[in-house]
């Protein structure tokens, strides 16, 4: 079993990534997340999940080591396997994730490709308790910034909004000025989409 790759950036794309290591290009399965925070990268450092069926050995990267433990717990849930669990880090953050499961939001997690209301609910079901004594779902509570993120990303999605937009104007909002109320960001955000 692989705790970590890290080599050279040979191929990056959003589905995956190839890192040269001593010679040995590895073929990594990536989410969205992790090719976000390792676009324009000439190396990398990957957190390893692998799985081995009879018909392949397949790897799959994290750029931190708390998204593979969300990854893992996700596929410990019947029903969710490695790609549905990897469709959903490119669809939410680990964050987000994290936060939908706590707040038992079954219309977030439903609102990914894949994954059914019945799906929804076991995750919730499934991992509520362990996602809420991980320690990263400490960091979350302790992270006033990306508590106004998430609540102002979910409504503006509920509002029908897509993601990838609200996500660049909050970012933008929230650099301009991080301290601020939910609805003051909410409001910023609708003049702008």
């Amino acid at each position: 079993m692989f705790e970590y790759i890290k080599g050279a950036v040979t191929t990056l794309k959003p589905s995956h990534i190839i890192l040269e290591a001593n010679s040995i290009g590895y073929f990594i399965h990536i989410s969205l997340n992790t090719y976000t925070q390792l676009h324009g990268n000439e190396t990398a450092k990957l957190y390893i999940h692998q799985v081995i069926r009879e018909d392949a050995h397949l790897l799959y990267g994290f750029f931190a080591e708390t998204e593979r433990e969300l990854f893992r717990m996700l596929i410990s849930v019947s029903g969710i396997g490695s790609n549905t669990a990897i469709m959903m880090f490119s669809s939410l953050s680990p964050d987000e994730i994290r936060s939908a499961i706590l707040t038992e939001n079954v219309n977030l997690l439903k609102s990914i490709k894949g994954i059914g209301i019945k799906t929804a609910q076991r995750v919730i079901i499934d991992l509520k308790d362990k996602v809420g004594k991980s320690p990263a779902s400490e960091q979350i509570v302790a992270s006033a910034d990306n508590t106004l993120r998430n609540e102002a990303l979910s409504a503006l999605i509920m509002l029908g909004f897509a993601k990838k937009p609200v996500e660049k104007e909050l970012d933008k909002i929230l650099t301009a000025n991080p301290k601020q109320s939910v609805e003051s960001v909410i409001k910023q955000a609708l003049k702008s989409l």
